[in-house]
């Protein structure tokens, strides 16, 4: 492949993961200090609150339906269509958001329009991932595919990075009745800057070879999710499965952890945030190392050493925390999110491709991926608070639900038969 079109298929699979990663953590960094006070306006602002992170945990219930829909699409008529048209609907509603008049301007309109871009977003997020993953593996030379593979999955990384130190930036070049404002709409309407230029990219490029070899073969399935259903039910199963491991504890470490040492431990916001982002730098620089590496070792036997090596940390990493420092806080941070955590993600979504028959292989998984984090990725803070709050504070129901998650995933993994590089058309599950 020519330096310039492998840059360019790159690029591609980037810029879509990691503005829907970008605009998760813009509405989260927001949603209590703004939508719940100018968008969300009751008489009790716990109920405010609540209502405000409904609106951020409303993109995940409708990602499944906005997967199922664009995968239908990716696999009948093409990644590349597919991948304009999700990261349009994801661009215009994250724009759409920065515009939007508040509650006082507009009254009950103005919640209705907010939750209405979320759950456009939801629909375009939903179909975004599959497409991406597959527009760099299905590009990929045989030797290159882990590196291809792990590019996509930069993107959370990249994106927690870009919404924090936005916000940042932010609130040090405004006052707070500026930032209350206006200042927090600006970042909503930059990331159209980010949309023009992935469209830019993607329209350059050509429909992938795998799927050109279906198409002009004419053995692509009328219904790709009945076919995935019908045929590839295993396969949906194990890759969901796999999912876990991948998904819930990063919203330990990147999410539950700022709540948990501000709250629990008395540590300052602006440094538990400052060791996130921090870690989240050092993380997205792992990904594309350890996606090389799988192309050596493999991409089962990779996933494998961090999903038991996740099992095996949660005790120590809540022991560490339980130090009340910022010291221990960043360690355990650091080791859970980028050492444990970056080689799982990293052949996550190139160890998906390789289960699943090019003629399905959007649906299958997108399928798994969705399925996945709905069951175990936005889920897992609220699970985490609650046993907390169940067992008296108590830290270690919360380390045995994720080596629980841990378990499922390794057992879902063991079931995937070892693949040779060159063939990704088909895989045998025991």
């Amino acid at each position: 492949m020519e330096k310039k079109l492998e840059k360019k298929v790159l690029g591609a699979s980037l810029i879509g993961s990691s503005i829907e990663w970008f605009d998760f953590f813009l509405y989260a960094s927001v949603a209590s200090l703004i939508f719940s006070k100018q968008f969300f306006v009751t008489d009790d602002p716990t109920v405010s609150n609540l209502i405000a992170y409904f609106g951020l945990a409303l993109s995940f219930f409708i990602r499944p339906f906005g997967g199922i829909f664009f995968a239908h699409i990716g696999d009948k008529m093409g990644r590349k269509k597919t991948l304009v048209m999700t990261l349009l609907l994801m661009g215009l509603a994250t724009v759409a958001i920065g515009f939007i008049p508040n509650y006082e301007t507009i009254g009950i309109a103005a919640p209705i329009l907010l939750l209405l871009c979320r759950l456009i977003q939801g629909l375009g997020i939903g179909g975004e991932w599959g497409g991406a993953l597959l527009l760099a593996t299905e590009y990929a030379p045989a030797e290159k595919r882990g590196y291809f593979g792990s590019v996509p999955q930069m993107g959370v990384t990249i994106g927690m990075v870009l919404g924090s130190l936005t916000f940042y930036v932010m609130t040090a070049v405004t006052t707070e009745e500026q930032f209350n404002s206006f200042g927090w709409r600006i970042p909503f309407i930059f990331s159209g800057v980010l949309v023009f230029f992935g469209l830019w990219i993607r329209k350059g490029l050509d429909e992938t070879p795998d799927f050109k070899e279906v198409q002009e073969s004419g053995k692509a399935p009328k219904v790709p999710l009945f076919h995935t259903l019908k045929y590839h039910w295993k396969e949906v199963l194990i890759t969901s499965g796999a999912k876990f491991v991948e998904t819930a504890p990063f919203y330990i470490f990147g999410t539950f952890i700022v709540g948990y040492a501000t709250e629990k431990l008395g540590l300052k916001f602006e440094n538990i945030m400052l060791i996130v982002m921090t870690s989240a730098v050092l993380t997205t620089i792992l990904i594309p190392i350890y996606g090389k590496l799988s192309d050596r070792v493999g991409r089962k036997k990779l996933y494998l050493i961090g999903a038991f090596a996740m099992f095996l940390y949660m005790f120590p990493y809540f022991w560490l925390l339980e130090h009340k420092s910022t010291g221990a806080v960043f360690i355990a941070t650091v080791i859970g999110l980028s050492i444990i955590w970056s080689p799982i993600t990293a052949v996550l979504g190139t160890m998906f491709s390789e289960v699943f028959n090019k003629e399905v292989r959007y649906t299958g998984v997108t399928l798994g991926y969705q399925i996945g984090a709905a069951l175990a990725g936005g889920t897992a803070p609220m699970i985490a608070e609650y046993l907390m709050g169940k067992f008296n504070g108590s830290y270690v129901p919360v380390a045995i639900y994720i080596m629980v998650i841990a378990v499922i995933s390794i057992i879902s993994v063991l079931s995937i038969k070892n693949k040779k590089a060159e063939d990704l058309v088909h895989t045998s599950i025991n």
